[in-house]
C-alpha cells in the first residue's frame, strides 16, 4: 500500500486528501482528490499504465472530481456510488461500476471489500483490505478529528450504526482520507462514538434547559468553544444529531423551534 497526499490543505482537509494505491502489477487507486491538472499528472506518473481501477469512497469535492481526468490519461475504469444531487457532492462523478455491500475486487491478487457506511455521506463506503486487516474509511473516521456528518445527506444514526459494523470487524489499522494511518482502530472508533453521545447528551440538556429554542441558540451553546470559520460546519453536524433526536422521538420540531418531547430511547 502506498499513500500520497493531494495538494489541498485546509480546514476542513488537514494536510489533505491522502491517495492510496494497491497492488504492483495491476494497480487499485483510492480517491483521488481534487482535479489539479499537475496533482492528476504526477498520480499518473507514478502508477502509468498500471492503473486498472479508480475506487472513490464518496463523491464528496475533495474526494472524487480527480477520478475522471486520470481514468482519461490512464484507461483505468471508475468503481464507486453515484452522487447524491445535494450542493457538497461532485456530480460529474460517474462510475463505469457501482459498487454494493460485500463486494469484493481482486486487487492484483488482494482481495478489497465493499462496506457501505453512510452517515458522513449517503453514498460512503469504506474498503477492507481482508488479508492485512486494513480498513480504507475516506471521511468515515480520520485521524486527529471527527468528521461532519451534513444533514439530509448525511444522517448520525446510519453513521453510529456503521460504526457499530466496523467495531465487529477484525479490523488491525484504518488509512483514513485524510491524517495519518491509525495503528489503534478500535480506540479511534470507540472515542468517535463517544464524542457523538457525548453531544448528543448536550444538546438534549440544552433543549430541556433552555426550553424550545432555535438551532442558532442551541449550537451558541453546544458548540461555543468553535470558531467563527468552523461554525456552519457544526450547524450541520448539530442538525443531523436535532434530526436523530426527533426520529427517535426525543425532540419535535415546529416552525423551526425545537422542543424537548419528555420521551428518550
Amino acid at each position: 500500500m502506498v499513500r500520497y497526499t493531494a495538494p489541498n490543505p485546509g480546514v476542513m482537509t488537514g494536510p489533505g486528501t491522502n491517495v492510496y494505491w494497491i497492488g504492483e502489477s495491476k494497480v487499485t487507486l483510492i480517491d483521488p482528490g481534487p482535479d489539479d491538472p499537475e496533482h492528476i499528472e504526477s498520480l499518473a506518473e507514478h502508477v502509468g499504465d498500471r492503473l486498472e481501477r479508480i475506487v472513490v469512497t464518496h463523491t464528496h469535492r475533495d474526494h472524487s472530481p480527480g477520478a475522471s481526468p486520470l481514468a482519461k490519461l490512464t484507461g483505468a475504469r471508475l468503481f464507486g456510488m453515484t452522487a447524491p444531487t445535494t450542493f457538497e457532492n461532485d456530480s460529474t462523478f460517474q462510475p463505469d461500476v457501482t459498487l454494493t455491500d460485500g463486494q469484493t475486487l481482486d486487487c492484483d491478487g488482494q482481495e478489497l471489500e465493499v462496506v457501505h457506511t453512510p452517515g458522513h455521506a449517503s453514498n460512503h463506503v469504506c474498503l477492507f483490505l481482508r488479508h492485512t486487516g486494513l480498513l480504507f474509511t475516506g471521511d468515515h473516521i480520520m485521524e486527529g478529528s471527527t468528521v461532519v456528518i451534513a444533514a439530509p445527506d448525511g444522517d448520525m444514526r446510519a453513521y453510529l450504526d456503521a460504526m457499530a459494523r466496523l467495531r465487529a470487524m477484525p479490523l488491525k489499522a484504518i488509512a483514513p482520507g485524510h491524517g495519518h494511518v491509525i495503528d489503534t482502530p478500535f480506540d479511534a472508533i470507540d472515542t468517535i462514538v463517544s464524542h457523538r453521545l457525548t453531544r448528543e447528551r448536550q444538546v438534549i440538556e440544552v433543549v430541556t434547559s433552555h426550553g424550545p429554542a432555535e438551532i442558532d441558540v442551541i449550537l451558541d451553546v453546544v458548540y461555543r468553544h468553535v470558531t467563527e470559520a468552523i461554525r456552519p460546519v457544526a450547524r450541520m453536524s448539530l442538525l443531523a444529531h436535532l434530526t436523530k433526536l426527533r426520529n427517535e422521538g426525543v425532540v419535535r420540531l415546529d416552525n423551526e423551534i425545537w422542543e424537548y418531547t419528555g420521551d428518550s430511547q
